[in-house]
């Protein structure tokens, strides 16, 4: 029963089960307003009213004659049920992209009850008894990865050797900045029941480790391999995944190995050659293939093409020895001779620049393009082929933001503000670290009320 009193606060009565008479008096009191973390809103907005519920004891909104702590605890829990679990369930579900098992969510639960929500993104990644963590490398960096290894950037490509190796590098901890220059590939372990063995000159290793359902996430399936070892060429002319199979097929068929150097943006630097176009800089290592007077005017040679090939042809001659070869279905490294697709086309301008050896200079260094954050200049002398390029790619600010932006596109399905970029990389420290599976799950903990 209820009953108004002077000043508008409302009086209740209430007899328990032991026939005690309970008096309360309700006083009107405005909610407290709670800041809210635009990162993490549900887990920093009940925390905060947990807090406020626990500690408000004796206030101006509640005066009673039980215990207040009691009716705290219920304050507590109604106006917060069961965030964390329902962000347990979030997390594994982004990360993994399946449900959890109630075991599993419970342990999760626990680790976000102690403030610990990498933890629990940890267990749906890696378990420990996690039968879904298994989805995690099989499905999410199957996905993630595999736009990276064809022109069309289509997802639904079959495994192969370069999303492989991506999917090993995260699952092993390899610093991800390795994949553009280490010689690494990963492969499925020999012997295992129904599967072709490894080949360079074809995928089907690859396709069949997919269509029969094996657990990359076991390293008594997919183990690391020395590329130059299992694809006969030589270790400095290994370049993570770029001289893989399948990049070897997109980017250095046919073409003039352009295609290798824009895709790379495209894939680790998150821009395509329009947005880095300078016509400022100096034309002198152009190819011979570029005309300097398309449809016989030289305005679009001088406000166009020069913007995009004044930066891309001095580092793309890094290419200059590879191809990929139809016929034999595999990478041809060919140490000393210039590639012919390198040659094409001379008569387009015959005073352009003639590629005789791998070299390459990054002219973006000075111009607008500093602001991609160039690491330590490599020394001129050791600037040769693609090895050293992938060094000059993943040692800028760009590689590692770029990292970023996908890992949190994947895991909080939405662009990443600038904010929200900066506070996941310092956060999880990626540009010191390059640890990309960190990186996924502090992605998940910055996105788990959302």
């Amino acid at each position: 029963a209820g009953s108004r009193i002077p000043g508008g606060s409302r009086s209740r009565v209430a007899i328990n089960s032991s026939g005690v008479r309970l008096d309360w008096i309700l006083q009107p009191a405005a909610e407290p307003k709670i800041k809210q973390d635009k990162r993490r809103p549900m887990y920093t907005t009940c925390t905060l009213r947990k807090q406020q519920a626990w500690g408000r004891r004796i206030s101006t909104g509640l005066r009673k004659l039980v215990s207040v702590t009691v009716l705290s605890a219920l304050a507590a829990n109604a106006w917060c049920g069961d965030d964390e679990r329902r962000w347990a369930k979030r997390i594994h579900d982004r990360l993994t992209g399946v449900p959890p098992t109630e075991a599993v969510l419970d342990r999760m639960e626990i680790e976000l009850n102690g403030s610990d929500p990498i933890a629990a993104a940890m267990i749906a990644i890696d378990g420990p008894d996690n039968p879904a963590s298994k989805y995690f490398y099989n499905v999410t960096l199957k996905n993630f990865a595999s736009p990276w290894t064809n022109r069309d950037q289509d997802v639904f490509v079959p495994l192969n050797d370069y999303s492989a190796t991506v999917i090993g590098m995260v699952r092993d901890n390899v610093p991800f900045d390795q994949v553009l220059y280490e010689d690494i590939l990963y492969k499925g372990v020999d012997g295992l029941t129904g599967v072709t063995p490894y080949s360079a000159a074809s995928n089907a290793h690859y396709q069949d480790l997919e269509d029969l359902n094996f657990d990359l996430s076991d390293t008594d399936v997919l183990e690391s391999n020395v590329q130059s070892t299992l694809n006969g060429i030589p270790s400095n002319a290994t370049a993570g995944v770029m001289t893989s199979r399948a990049a070897s097929e997109a980017f250095f068929i046919a073409g003039t190995n352009r295609a290798m150097f824009r895709f790379t943006l495209m894939n680790h630097m998150c821009t395509d050659l329009e947005p880095l176009k300078d016509t400022s800089l100096p034309p002198d290592r152009i190819r011979q293939d570029v005309s300097r007077s398309p449809g016989g005017d030289s305005r679009i040679f001088l406000n166009r093409c020069i913007g995009c090939h004044t930066g891309m042809d001095p580092m793309a001659q890094a290419f200059a020895y590879y191809n990929f070869d139809e016929t034999s279905g595999r990478l041809v490294y060919t140490a000393g001779q210039v590639q012919p697709k390198y040659l094409i086309n001379a008569d387009n301008f015959r005073p352009g620049y003639v590629t005789t050896d791998d070299s390459w200079d990054n002219y973006w260094r000075s111009g607008q393009n500093s602001v991609l954050g160039w690491g330590p200049e490599i020394p001129e002398g050791s600037r040769n082929g693609a090895k050293t390029l992938g060094q000059e790619f993943a040692g800028s600010q760009a590689f590692a933001r770029c990292q970023g932006i996908k890992v949190y596109r994947s895991v909080c399905l939405s662009e990443p503000s600038e904010t929200d970029l900066t506070d996941l990389l310092t956060a999880s420290g990626f540009a010191a670290s390059f640890n990309m599976k960190d990186l996924f799950a502090h992605a998940a903990e910055a996105c788990m009320g959302s």
